[in-house]
C-alpha cells in the first residue's frame, strides 16, 4: 500500500540504525513487522496466562538453573 507520512529524522535515523535496513522504506517494513510480531505475541500470551498449570513459573527456572545438582547433569 503506498502512502505518504511525515516520520521526524531522528527517529527514522534511529529505526534504520536499530533494523540495520538499506532504506527507508526498509526501515518502516520492518518496524511495522516487529510491532505487529510483538503484538500477536503479547495477544497470545494472554490467552494462554494460566492455561498451563504445569509450565514452570520463572522463578523455578531460575532456582533450577542455580541448582548445584542441575548443574553434574549437563
Amino acid at each position: 500500500m503506498k502512502t505518504t507520512i511525515d516520520i521526524p529524522d531522528k527517529s527514522l535515523q534511529e529505526a534504520i540504525r536499530h533494523t540495520g535496513a538499506k532504506t527507508k522504506r526498509d526501515a518502516v517494513v520492518t518496524a511495522v513487522e516487529e510491532f505487529n510480531r510483538r503484538h500477536r505475541l503479547e495477544e497470545m500470551a494472554e490467552r494462554l496466562h494460566g492455561s498451563c498449570p504445569d509450565f514452570m513459573s520463572q522463578e523455578d527456572l531460575k532456582r533450577m538453573r542455580q541448582d548445584h545438582k542441575w548443574e553434574a547433569k549437563r
